[in-house]
């Protein structure tokens, strides 16, 4: 009966294709980098969660291959059948001194942390308020869990408060937000958000994939960078950006906190096991970091120099503290067509469109790296100033 479905899927990708919001995915023919090479090009890049310049290392290639070497290329197990090493509890215990929690759990991604974390302690007597904003991840696992879900405006402490007043009478409310958002590098306020949940007995949720290893003076993240570590009751995050860019993820929490999860979370229970090469160089990742501060440092002094130059040469630039660097276009189309005329000069960046984004709201997302050189910096923003008058940006 396919051929019920195949004209509706052509007709939606027809569409997606007239509105400039289908996606391509372009082939990478080299290790990731601040260089990388498609179609036998060689382009600056400056679209990827490498935030710390780690992923496609030699460094890096060094300390998977001897995990793989010590402990084996796969478990083919669960956790809670044979498939827990000492690296993974290394890793834990490295992840929660990291993060500044008594515990952590490892997951295969973030998204199935989250959707392990809300489905195991929330359910229909409790109340999720969740920032609109907040990624995919978190969205599809409160809809998951069956539990209320209350939507407040992007870190509007106002609206927050209203909706925290609202569910009062519930068993569990849990504040949910990004510690960072994904899309326009903007921190939640976690100390105000940490306030209002101490004055409401809630508790506090942070998906802080595009914090870990990188805000913070030791990379702990947005708790640590708000100075709320200890008011933080679930940090979720991954080793698939600033630390390493594989992949694996954790759930940093209270001891008993973990515990049920290794009991009752079932995107822990019945996944297999984080693979040892992952897990192996996300611990090396944790404690090379301890001894070499200038990964962040760099990372911090790029960061400025790219969004000093882009506002000296007329771009607006949101005030966020972040690598991730929004340059907003509104038009889908406009978004992705800029990005391949950057494509052709060299720079590697991506246009995101709906769904990624809300209708509207397309932009070019720049990513900047410990890796990028100086001159990276000055060539992007250079091609950028050219392509931008050329799209009448500036």
């Amino acid at each position: 009966m396919y051929k019920k479905l195949k004209p509706i899927i052509e007709s939606e990708i027809a569409q997606m294709k007239v509105g400039g919001t289908y996606k391509e995915e372009r082939i990478l023919e080299s290790a990731q980098g601040r260089e990388i090479t498609v179609g036998g090009k060689k382009l600056l890049n400056f679209c990827a969660n490498n935030y710390l310049g780690l992923a496609g290392t030699e460094l890096l290639r060094d300390a998977s291959e001897g995990a793989v070497e010590t402990w084996g290329f796969g478990l083919a197990s669960v956790r809670f059948i044979c498939g827990t090493q000492t690296v993974h509890k290394e890793l834990e215990r490295a992840v929660a001194e990291l993060v500044g929690t008594e515990d952590a759990v490892l997951y295969s991604s973030c998204f199935m942390a989250n959707v392990g974390l809300f489905q195991t302690f929330f359910g229909e007597e409790d109340a999720i308020i969740t920032d609109e904003l907040n990624h995919a991840s978190i969205i599809d696992a409160i809809r998951l869990s069956k539990t209320e879900r209350h939507i407040f405006k992007h870190m509007d402490m106002s609206d927050l408060e209203e909706k925290l007043k609202a569910t009062s009478g519930k068993r569990l409310t849990v504040i949910a937000t990004d510690g960072v958002f994904s899309m326009d590098g903007d921190i939640a306020p976690l100390k105000d958000i940490c306030d209002l949940a101490d004055t409401y007995g809630a508790l506090v949720m942070v998906d802080d994939a595009h914090a870990t290893g990188v805000m913070g003076k030791r990379g702990g993240g947005t708790p640590e960078y708000c100075g709320v570590t200890d008011r933080v009751d679930f940090v979720t995050g991954t080793f698939g950006k600033a630390l390493g860019g594989a992949g694996g993820a954790f759930t940093a929490t209270h001891a008993e906190t973990a515990d049920f999860l290794r009991n009752r979370s079932r995107t822990y229970l019945f996944s297999n096991s984080l693979d040892t090469a992952v897990t192996g160089t996300s611990l090396f990742v944790i404690n090379h970091l301890k001894t070499h501060p200038e990964f962040l440092e760099r990372l911090w002094t790029n960061t400025k120099l790219f969004r000093e130059l882009m506002k000296k040469n007329g771009f607006a630039v949101s005030d966020a503290q972040h690598p991730i660097t929004p340059i907003m276009l509104g038009d889908e189309k406009k978004a992705l067509d800029m990005a391949k005329a950057l494509f052709e000069e060299g720079i590697y960046v991506i246009g995101f469109a709906f769904p990624v984004v809300p209708k509207g709201k397309a932009r070019i997302r720049v990513q900047v790296s410990s890796a990028h050189t100086e001159d990276d910096i000055r060539i992007a923003v250079e091609k950028f100033t050219a392509i931008g008058k050329q799209f009448g940006l500036i």
